[in-house]
């Protein structure tokens, strides 16, 4: 399920900021992107991420800054001599006497020493950032719950249209074989008086009765309105159930099309494409619910 979630805080000079985004996805595939020297805190990341997300690709961005201090930079004196005494000798073999610029020397690789700033202890500065990264999540939560909302009233006009199709896939049911029957007698009544034979009664009604069985719908028909309550029962639980919904829609979807190559009949063959068309759109939503 698609989402987005922020936080960002402060403490001891140290702020931090936290950006989660969501995306669809069958399966829960998780993307980390830190400051260089806290890949350490990547795991940690996971096993906070996996308590709130269970499918689908996140993406975590974490961004920690620090107030810089008096003694987070140092000259190195050995360095900046070294280009002093180099720019001198250019200076007398050049015969130009010009004064060394100090401050043109300070962006020259290696006269400020930065290893002080760059010292850190990630697993230190772990609270704050699992603190911050809580926050995202919860806020991603709240997204993600109101589009829940949304795709479960979705879900829910989508079941509805599978039930009032399936109703009328019941009604129209017993009326095949009575249809067919009246087709069979008419066209062996025809042949009949063509060719001026006769046909047991007995004939016909074995006939008949084949054709019922073989086009009989009514299992079909009991399973899915089952599939149809048991996915209402288990949308309205609390704790996460896309798979199991994935699943009842793969069955829903299997005994549509049993139902329709089995009934012959084009009326309900109508309802059959209605009733596909109602559970792949629900399918496609599912696979964005945990």
């Amino acid at each position: 399920m698609t989402g987005h979630g922020e936080s960002h805080c402060q403490q001891n000079g140290m702020a931090v900021a936290v950006d989660v985004r969501t995306i669809n996805n069958r399966y829960f595939k998780l993307s980390v992107r830190m400051n260089e020297g806290y890949s350490a805190l990547e795991s940690s990341i996971e096993t906070v991420v996996r308590q709130h997300v269970r499918r689908g690709t996140v993406q975590v961005n974490v961004r920690v800054d620090r107030e810089p201090s008096p003694d987070d930079y140092k000259l190195n004196e050995v360095v900046l001599a070294s280009y002093c005494q180099q720019l001198k000798k250019l200076s007398d073999y050049s015969h130009e006497a010009e004064p060394i610029q100090l401050e043109s020397l300070l962006s020259l690789p290696g006269v400020v020493d930065e290893r002080a700033a760059r010292k850190l202890d990630a697993e230190a500065d772990w609270p704050l950032i699992e603190k911050t990264l809580n926050a995202a999540l919860e806020n991603l939560a709240h997204m993600r719950t109101d589009e829940g909302r949304a795709m479960a009233a979705d879900l829910k006009v989508n079941c509805q249209i599978v039930s009032d199709q399936l109703q009328a896939i019941e009604k129209r049911g017993p009326l095949v074989v009575d249809a067919y029957r009246s087709r069979l007698s008419e066209r062996l009544n025809n042949l009949l008086a063509q060719y001026q034979v006769s046909i047991e009664a007995g004939d016909l009604i074995r006939e008949v009765a084949m054709f019922a069985e073989r086009s009989d719908i009514s299992e079909e028909v009991v399973r899915l309105r089952s599939h149809l309550e048991q996915f209402d029962k288990i949308a309205e639980q609390e704790e996460s159930s896309g798979r199991k919904l994935d699943f009842l829609t793969q069955e829903m979807f299997r005994e549509t099309n049993t139902i329709g190559s089995k009934a012959n009949d084009a009326e309900i063959a109508r309802h059959v494409i209605e009733i596909k068309a109602a559970v792949e759109r629900m399918r496609e939503m599912i696979q964005n619910v945990e």
